[in-house]
């Protein structure tokens, strides 16, 4: 495959005026978040029913500073001034660990900027989360019969928000973590981050398969260093964005080297990303670009599609003869939706603060990369093929985040809901040239985020 010059060949002959498009884009971008918070702080000032302390973000304005401080600063600058470097020349087999190593420490020293016991103990203990009713499932097979009965508001003993909303898969990795011993918010919160992170490493694998390994070592800084890693530390969507991420790495895997064993593996987390969270179905989009893009493979070797299927068909048939009926809560979920906030919260406010959420997520690096993805996609004809197919990938990604958006049943709370969609827009900045500048702006900005604002749901 044919791969893009170095950011240093690009500096040298890219004309001027791309830099200046870049910047306008990221201006746009900052624009697009000051209007959200401006319009957001006014609709809630004078009607409420926004129901977020600090619009368009679930979080209250609370300046800062903890023990992880001093963790996150350095972290920011030694990725700032050796990631580039270190990305380009590692060897693959290292580069892997190493991005996952640094992407944890980046999300656990912002965590702990509000203290381990905030920041990281009691955040998946809160009356929200799943923690709340670890108890409940004592017997597994009657809990998952009886699952759909506590979904709506006026039933009895109704869920809490985030085990109503989600399948039970997602609660139920919190009561296997209890049974083996790993109990309480502390273990919890260890996982999503831990896990969470080998997102990046995921998204990595994919790039180098269905693109090249130049795009993939030029993004790894900035998915390490991304500003979602303030809400990656410490929320259970986290841990869904690794599983989802893994499951479309895998399938990379199998379409560019035609492994049954790998099509299997990634069915196999595809039908668990269904049963973590009803959202993340919209991860077809992205694995129906990765068939495109892998589509050489599938033809040689069609019979990859079988084990692709049979694994898909696993985790669904489980909870189906356990008595639970995915169908059945989706829509009983739509009605709790209504019942709760997410009636009241007005769709034409946040269906572009949303968006403004999505940039505070990413960053305004990715708002200037997604500027050249599209401009890649423009001139597909002329455009190296590496970079088409990457930009591609982004797209679908993109694609999936404006359904998700659209559906209007993601309204607010979208910084921490869509990092499974987020994570995937990041590599967008692979074709941004003077990364060190951009990577300045991204840990700039999830540092000021943590330090100025108290997150939370």
């Amino acid at each position: 495959m044919r791969t893009l010059p170095s950011p240093a060949r690009t500096r040298e002959s890219e004309p001027p005026g791309r830099l200046r498009r870049d910047l306008y884009a990221a201006g746009a971008a900052a624009v697009l978040v000051t209007a959200s918070v401006l319009a957001g702080r006014h609709i809630e000032d004078t009607r409420g029913t926004l129901f977020v302390d600090w619009p368009p973000l679930l979080a209250s304005w609370g300046p800062h500073a903890g023990p992880g401080t001093p963790a996150a600063v350095l972290v920011a600058i030694a990725v700032v001034a050796y990631g580039p470097v270190l990305a380009a020349r590692l060897p693959w087999r290292a580069l892997l660990p190493v991005a996952w190593g640094t992407s944890t420490a980046w999300i656990f020293s912002l965590a702990l900027i509000d203290g381990w016991d905030r920041g990281i103990a009691r955040k998946l203990t809160t009356r929200y989360e799943y923690l709340q009713v670890i108890d409940r499932f004592h017997d597994i097979p009657a809990t998952l019969r009886d699952f759909t009965q506590h979904i709506l508001l006026d039933s009895p003993d109704n869920w809490p928000a985030h085990v109503a909303g989600h399948p039970p898969a997602a609660t139920l990795t919190f009561v296997l973590l209890d049974r083996i011993g790993l109990g309480g918010g502390s273990w919890a919160g260890v996982w999503c981050i831990t896990v969470g992170a080998t997102a990046c490493v995921a998204v990595l694998v994919t790039i180098r398969s269905l693109a090249d390994e130049a795009l993939a070592r030029r993004a790894a800084p900035f998915l390490v260093l991304a500003p979602a890693a303030v809400w990656m530390g410490t929320s259970a969507d986290a841990y869904f964005a690794a599983v989802a991420a893994w499951a479309v790495a895998l399938l990379a895997l199998a379409v560019t080297r035609r492994s049954p064993g790998w099509a299997g593996a990634s069915g196999l987390l595809f039908g668990l990303t269904c049963y973590l969270s009803y959202g993340l179905t919209l991860v077809a989009l992205i694995a129906a670009a990765v068939l495109v893009l892998g589509r050489h493979g599938v033809r040689k070797r069609p019979a990859l599609l079988m084990p692709l299927l049979a694994g898909l068909a696993v985790v669904p048939a489980v909870f189906t003869l356990a008595g639970f009926d995915w169908w059945e809560a989706y829509h009983l979920l739509v009605t709790r939706y209504a019942q709760g906030a997410g009636g009241i919260r007005p769709y034409g406010y946040w269906v572009w603060a949303n968006l403004a959420c999505t940039v505070l997520v990413t960053g305004l690096a990715t708002a200037a990369g997604l500027r050249r993805t599209g401009a890649v996609l423009v001139r597909h004809r002329t455009a190296p093929r590496a970079g088409l197919r990457l930009a591609f990938l982004v797209s679908a990604a993109l694609l999936a985040l404006l359904v998700a958006d659209l559906s209007g049943m993601s309204k607010a709370e979208t910084e921490r809901i869509w990092l499974p969609f987020a994570l995937w827009l990041l590599p967008a900045c692979a074709f941004l040239t003077r990364p060190r500048s951009w990577l300045t702006a991204q840990a700039v900005l999830a540092l000021l985020l943590n330090h100025l604002l108290l997150t939370g749901w």
